[in-house]
């Protein structure tokens, strides 16, 4: 199933299941717990992110070819950094360039999102999924140059500015995706595809990530995990490609769909 959230006319936000023919029906109750499909066709004003995250747990360094092209060693554990809910955009929404905390290097990252959809603890690899509602497409946008040169040592700053994290376009249920590394990932900058590979080449599977991250640590519903993205980022290009004014990104993942952005600049006035 596909599940979408919106705006309807009235300005409320709702969710959807997605009908293959394009209409979407409304859902009554919470995806989170108790909900039905009800006959009332969902008047869509304007497409949201999926889900609005309690948090975001992202990973770096998970795809083998990526840590390859960023010449580090593959990690033993899994790279763990976070972003705030402040970053989360919406299809359609412009990533924007930070021009009041300036940065030059902006890139993108195509990665898998697993939406938790009940409390986990302490689970391990074997039940990992049994707590998974679904999965989306996001990009991991990141200042490079905060991230890397500026952030003493953390990532967090080169990676939590406002709209850098958009999800979308909708919430693939878990049913639909019994195995979620063996699915088709890539990014597509103006029409060039710039990323193009599989999530079976993680480092850390999305069954192996759940399990590490709920070690000692209660995963709540609506936690967004990013599982990483492969090689072909914008930075290992040379010379390195970053995100300009007017550019538009589509980050495509098999059996979800694609999520397209336009990139605009920071207003400072």
């Amino acid at each position: 199933m596909k599940i979408i959230r919106y705006l309807d006319a009235g300005g409320k936000i709702k969710f959807a299941a997605q009908q293959p023919d394009g209409t979407a029906l409304e859902i009554a109750g919470d995806i989170f717990g108790d909900f039905k499909i009800t006959r009332q066709p969902a008047a869509v004003k304007k497409l949201l992110s999926p889900v609005m995250p309690i948090t975001l747990l992202c990973i770096g360094l998970n795809y083998r070819r990526h840590a390859e092209e960023s010449k580090v060693p593959v990690p033993q554990y899994p790279v763990l950094f976070l972003k705030a809910p402040n970053a989360v955009v919406s299809p359609g929404d412009p990533i924007l360039l930070p021009r009041h905390q300036r940065s030059e290097e902006v890139d993108y990252e195509c990665e898998l999102a697993v939406v938790i959809g009940k409390p986990c603890k302490n689970v391990s690899r074997d039940r990992a999924l049994d707590h998974v509602i679904g999965y989306t497409c996001a990009n991991d946008v990141s200042a490079r140059d905060w991230q890397l040169k500026r952030g003493g040592g953390q990532w967090c700053r080169g990676k939590t500015y406002d709209t850098f994290a958009p999800l979308g376009p909708c919430l693939v249920t878990k049913e639909d995706i019994p195995n979620p590394n063996a699915l088709s990932i890539k990014t597509v900058l103006n029409g060039e595809v710039m990323q193009d590979w599989n999530t079976g080449d993680m480092i850390f599977d999305v069954p192996a990530l759940i399990e590490f991250l709920s070690g000692s640590m209660t995963l709540l519903p609506s936690t967004v995990i990013l599982t990483g993205t492969p090689h072909g980022v914008g930075m290992a290009r040379k010379p390195p490609v970053w995100l300009k004014a007017g550019d538009q990104v589509t980050i495509e993942i098999e059996k979800i769909g694609a999520l397209t952005n336009p990139v605009a600049e920071e207003r400072t006035a």
